[in-house]
């Protein structure tokens, strides 16, 4: 009976959505449906203790300083134990962090410093976290239909990250914020309990290392030795930053002064929220021959959120530019995560996230602290454009890059990688590519 059961699961989800893919796509869903209302909640939560938004700004520095602080580490400690266990005890403190932090929003004895440790806490869970779920999740899926499985998986996460949203928004305006803190811990307690039965026993035991900075150094080489992924990283780096900067600072503003007020600032926030599920929905079945070549291109139409607020256009338009832009950059995504699960060895995909991690989130605190400075001496108009014209640079630098225009797409993953090994491979493309043209 039981085994009939279970041939009767099976054959209802396709044949790359294997138990571990399943499982870490619910897990992904309740997390995200819990953690974005409670990012509302929080900052909330520290205007109804009495702060103002500069201690909302704290609140939100503690949580991303140990995230960058700790986002290395975190991806040697999961290329070093089992991922799912760094997974579970992330999702553990996470949990423990946000029930203590919507008890004491719900007793009204919250203060800030208390409300700043715990959101620090949740930085460093997710910093352990991240890492190990992405390598969790490349290794659950098999070359030939990865890109499909990332881009089921954004969708699931993007939509549950937009209905999260929108619920958490409601809830805090209902029953308060407290109370969606503690959906979000006990949403981070269903995940776990998820992510407890993952199954590890296809991946191959770690090699006994040289310790934690040996490791370090090794997920480093691997890291610069590959141009398309340094140049990329470097790029997002600065994309991230300044859309950043739009989006947090300037585009608030704009809405304030133009466009009627937060309501239709929120209303093309969740257009690009729309616009990533859509983008994801189109990578399920598209899947482009040269991976970063298409997604690097997709880059461009980010610069276009930051120029539509820069003249302002209404809002209708400024909607479909964000509900654009949010299908480009999952394309750019989707794209992303196949290249790394077929060029980088399973035992450094944790490494290699974390340094991907941390490049791309490193410069936005800076960012943001810029905006304000930036719009006093240039005006806001002209930062929003440097913004745009930042993200086209970059872009274009990028696509410079030999190894990111050609790069294709492959029905296998690498193994092992080494440079003798890269070099039989490029000759191995060039020939092939020699032939079709012949």
């Amino acid at each position: 009976m039981t085994s009939a059961a279970d041939a009767f699961r099976r054959s209802r989800r396709p044949t790359w959505a294997g138990r571990n893919y399943t499982l870490l796509t619910a897990a992904a869903v309740f997390t995200n449906l819990g953690g974005q209302g409670a990012l509302i909640a929080a900052a909330f939560a520290v205007l109804e203790a009495g702060g103002n938004g500069g201690d909302v700004g704290l609140v939100a520095a503690a949580r991303t300083l140990p995230l960058v602080l700790f986002l290395l580490i975190g991806g040697a400690v999961a290329d070093r134990l089992p991922r799912h266990r760094v997974m579970v005890a992330a999702n553990a403190l996470n949990c423990v962090s946000q029930a203590v932090f919507a008890v004491l929003v719900l007793a009204g004895e919250a203060r800030l410093w208390q409300m700043m440790l715990l959101s620090a806490l949740g930085g460093t869970g997710q910093a352990f976290f991240g890492p190990a779920a992405e390598g969790m999740l490349m290794s659950s899926v098999n070359g030939e239909q990865a890109s499909r499985a990332f881009a089921v998986f954004r969708m699931a996460m993007q939509g549950a990250g937009l209905g999260g949203a929108a619920l958490g928004g409601a809830m805090v305006a209902v029953v308060g914020p407290g109370w969606v803190l503690a959906v979000d811990a006990v949403a981070f307690a269903v995940a776990g309990a998820l992510r407890s039965f993952l199954d590890v026993s296809h991946i191959p035991p770690r090699e006994p290392g040289g310790g934690l900075l040996s490791d370090l150094r090794e997920g480093w080489r691997e890291f610069v030795g590959r141009p398309w992924l340094w140049t990329i990283v470097a790029q997002f780096s600065v994309v991230v930053a300044v859309v950043g900067a739009a989006d947090a600072v300037y585009g608030p503003l704009v809405a304030r002064d133009s466009l009627g007020g937060p309501g239709p600032w929120g209303l093309a926030l969740g257009a690009f929220g729309a616009g990533t599920v859509g983008g994801a929905l189109l990578m399920t079945r598209w899947k482009p021959r040269r991976l970063l070549l298409a997604g690097t291109l997709c880059v461009f139409p980010l610069a276009a959120p930051a120029a539509a607020l820069a003249v302002p256009v209404p809002v209708g338009p400024l909607c479909a530019v964000m509900f654009v832009s949010g299908a480009a950059i999952e394309v750019f995504g989707v794209s992303w995560m196949t290249s790394l699960h077929q060029e980088i060895p399973e035992d450094k995909l944790s490494r290699v996230s974390a340094y991907d991690w941390f490049g791309s989130i490193a410069m936005v605190p800076l960012a943001t602290a810029l905006a304000g400075p930036a719009e006093q001496a240039f005006g806001r108009t002209t930062a929003l454009w440097g913004c745009s014209a930042l993200v086209v640079v970059v872009t274009a630098a990028v696509l410079c890059v030999p190894d990111v225009r050609n790069l294709t797409r492959r029905s296998k993953p690498v193994a092992q990688w080494s440079p003798v090994a890269e070099v039989e491979l490029r000759s191995a493309d060039a020939e092939g590519t020699a032939g079709r043209l012949g």
